[in-house]
Parts: C-alpha cells; structure tokens; sequence
C-alpha cells in the first residue's frame, strides 16, 4: 500500500491476471457469505461457504497485500507470493483435494516473509518488522490448518496477518509524524500484548481463553494507538480524498477497538455463535474492510498503473458498511435477531460490491478523452 505511483499511461497487464484471481476470490467468498447468512441461493460452488473466510482474508488480501509487497521491492520471484495465493484460493473453490489449496497458501506466506527480510536487509524498519510478523501470521495460519486445526481456532492467526500488516503500513507513515520514543514503546506495547495473545490462543482450553483476551487487550491498545498518533487524526481536516482516507482509517480504529473488547470479554470466541459472527466481522469488515476502502487511491494505481480519481459519491459505500455493520452486531449478534443477521450481513456484502463498483467507474471515467489527471 505504499508503493511509489508515477502516474503511467499503460495499464500494468502482467498484474491483471493476479487481480482477477483475487477478485474471484473475492466474489466466491461473498457468495459464500450469502450461503453462511441462510440466505435462499445456490450454492454453485460448494467449497465457497465452507472456506468463506479464507477466501476473503488470504486469497483475496493475502494477493492483493503480497501483490502490492511484490511490486514496492521491484523483482520478479518476489511475484510469486501473489501468484501462489491467488492459485490457493482458486485451488479452494474447484474439486481439487483440499490440501492442495492449503499447501499453496502456505506457500505464498513463505514468500511474502523472504520479501521482508529482503527489504529489511535493504532498509531496516520497525515497520517492516511488524508487517513480517504480519505475514508469519498468515504462515502460521495455514500450517495448523495443514495440520487439521479448524478454521475457527484460525482466527486469531488470520487476523494477527492482516492487522499487524495493516497496522505495519500506518507506522511507516506515522513517522512522518515524527514519533517519539514514547508512542513506539506504546505501539510495541499493544504489539507484544497481541503477538502474546496469538501464541496463548494455541494452548489448552485455560490459557487458550487467557490468549484470546490478552489478544484483545492488545487490539485495543493499538486501536488506541493508531486514534492517537496516525496522520489521519491532521489529514481528516483537508477536503477530498485526503479527508476521505482519514475517515476510512479512523473509523477502522474504532472498529478495532470495539473487536478487541469483544475478544477480551469473551474470551471463547466460539461460546456462542452470536459472539464468533460479532468477534470475527468487527474486526474483517469494520476495520480491515474500512482500511481498504481507504486505501484502494494508493493501491489501486501503485499495482495496475491506472488513476483511481476521488469523488464525493465513494463515501456510499464506506456508509453502507459502517451502517450495515452496526445493524448485524447490535440487532443481530446484541439482540439475537436472526432478520437484522441478515439484514445487516447483506448490507456489508452490497457495500463491497458498492466499493468495486465505484472504483471501476471511476477508472473508467478517468480515462476519458480530455480528464486532467
């Protein structure tokens, strides 16, 4: 997501292949989801509402993260960590034995860490520190699902990948802030309270439940964190996409935080379904799925070479989830509603769709004959 943009003329065509297996992931995922909500649909692919969840967070993120990670460091075998997990969840969804999609995914994060250590050798950051623990998350991830584990006890690895990664692109830019050593030590202290909590999660049943709570203090400190030393807390106040970015980020922090009380509350996340669909979806979709909408006018021209110009008509969507959201946690997960479920589970779904929509319009229209850009 920090990936230099140059303002090309051609689209980058060796990368499209990449992005529609992530997009395909993308849409079998949601399907999926429609499936999980009971929601009166064929189910034309099987194995979509049963890895609904990785579809989304590793074969389409993990891609698209890995994509953009490819691209920054500038070397060929660096693509293949988007290849490899774009082929994992592919490799998911059609009547191949399941192993082979894991193996694949498991693959991609192998790689996605030797990016790191590459640009670390090159530039060492604490901010590529965090993102390369990020990805040995999601290896971690995939080898206890290799090893039989079920995805709900995956969750906390799955979300360790993508938080931390997250998390790791905002530190690189909240030095611009110019962080004092007292707000690193505070980010490091949420940081290591949540890597802690991921390595309890493992464990017996007793300090299973104690990890997934110090997992969840951790969320909320960094939640905390990120609220208090982002740049979005200046940029919020410039119009345009500037603003427009702030607001996707700091909405994602609360989001984050409301995830990690959730998690430290609960402890199992799995003690009823109510607290698991409520656990997992404050975290995917109100803080990943925020950051990424709020992100998608860097990456989307860093990785395809294409503008992605900001208009007013983007803040639909990122309403729309917000919105949607709150109606599935409060009146379907709170409340036990099992319509506001649903409700609320296909308002998400049609706000992601509402982001790919608006996002392909505006590259469209960017294009026109006589667009500044």
């Amino acid at each position: 997501m920090t990936a230099a943009v140059r303002a090309p003329q051609r689209v980058a065509r060796r990368r499209l292949p990449l992005f529609a297996a992530a997009l395909a992931c993308l849409l079998a995922g949601l399907w999926g989801g429609l499936v999980l909500l009971g929601l009166p649909v064929p189910t034309l692919l099987p194995m979509a509402a049963a890895d609904h969840g990785p579809l989304m967070a590793l074969g389409f993120l993990g891609t698209v993260i890995s994509l953009e990670r490819a691209v920054a460091l500038g070397r060929r075998w660096a693509f293949a960590a988007p290849a490899l997990a774009g082929a994992g969840g592919l490799a998911l969804l059609v009547s191949l034995p399941p192993v082979v999609g894991r193996l694949l995914l498991c693959a991609a994060s192998i790689v996605l860490v030797v990016v790191y250590v590459v640009v670390h050798r090159i530039q060492p950051a604490l901010h590529l520190r965090v993102m390369a623990a990020g990805a040995v998350c999601w290896y971690v991830a995939t080898v206890l699902w290799l090893a039989g584990w079920s995805l709900p006890r995956l969750v906390p690895w799955i979300a360790g990948f993508l938080v931390l990664t997250i998390l790791g692109e905002r530190l690189e830019l909240a030095r611009v802030a110019l962080l004092t050593r007292r707000s690193i030590r505070e980010f490091l202290v949420g940081a290591s309270l949540f890597g802690a909590g991921l390595v309890l999660s493992t464990t017996t049943a007793i300090t299973g439940s104690a990890g997934i709570r110090l997992a969840g203090a951790g969320m909320v400190a960094l939640a905390v964190w990120g609220a208090a030393h982002d740049v979005a807390r200046r940029t919020v106040k410039i119009p345009g996409v500037t603003r427009f970015m702030a607001v996707c980020l700091l909405t994602g922090y609360l989001w984050l935080a409301i995830a990690g009380v959730i998690w430290l509350a609960a402890g199992n996340l799995g003690v009823t379904v109510e607290v698991y669909d409520a656990a997992l979806h404050t975290v995917f979709l109100g803080f990943v799925m925020s950051m990424i909408f709020g992100h998608a006018p860097v990456i989307v021209p860093a990785v395809l070479r294409v503008r992605l110009p900001f208009h007013r008509w983007f803040y639909a969507h990122v309403a729309l989830l917000h919105v949607s959201l709150l109606v599935r946690v409060i009146l379907g997960d709170a409340a036990g509603i099992e319509l506001w479920s649903r409700i609320g589970g296909v308002g998400t779904e049609l706000a992601i769709l509402g982001f790919l929509a608006a996002s392909v319009t505006a590259v469209r229209l960017s294009r026109r004959p006589g667009v500044p850009a």
